[in-house]
């Protein structure tokens, strides 16, 4: 893929940022949510804490996973941070993929099931749906942390890389035409 432009970059950049902060932050409301309604000795504040996380899910959620990943493809492919070349990189792919998925497939289903046992007048009284915001969360906070520091080096393919591009400059160097002075 071609390089971003720098506007464009920082444009993506801003927005990758902006929806994956969000993220972190819905889950830490979805988290909150769930404890409440968890720990509450009121049927009203539970089912209230319940539907408050059905909405989160039905509108934000999802819509914000998504962007995150596709603005985080997209600034991948589109600057020499690659999506193969760093381990960082790679691991914040997966993860985020896998917790794409999950939000998907398992926590809105989970939420939409609470709710509607909430609003029957039997909502669940055991952890399930804490354990979900929470181990969410937690993966966010990593995925946060590996941004910002950046460990592990490159890998096999992104040494490749760097060794071969390397091999290019000395051999442009060398190959300056005679009567240029260095």
């Amino acid at each position: 893929m071609k390089q971003l432009s720098r506007p464009v970059r920082r444009a993506v950049l801003v927005v990758h940022v902006a929806v994956s902060v969000g993220w972190l932050g819905l889950t830490l409301g979805l988290l909150t949510l769930s404890v409440t309604g968890y720990t509450s000795g009121s049927l009203e504040t539970t089912v209230a804490a319940y539907r408050a996380m059905k909405i989160f899910s039905d509108w934000l959620i999802l819509p914000v996973a998504l962007t995150t990943l596709v603005s985080g493809l997209v600034l991948s492919f589109g600057t020499p941070w690659g999506l193969a070349r760093h381990r960082w990189v790679v691991v914040k792919f997966w993860l985020t993929s896998a917790t794409v998925l999950l939000t998907a497939f398992s926590l809105r289903p989970g939420i939409d099931r609470l709710a509607a046992d909430a609003v029957a007048g039997t909502p669940d009284t055991g952890l399930s749906m804490v354990s979900a915001p929470s181990v969410a969360t937690a993966t966010y906070l990593f995925v946060t942390a590996v941004s910002v520091l950046k460990p592990w080096g490159l890998t096999r393919r992104g040494g490749r890389l760097r060794a071969a591009q390397s091999a290019g400059a000395r051999g442009r160097a060398r190959k300056r035409p005679s009567g240029v002075v260095s």
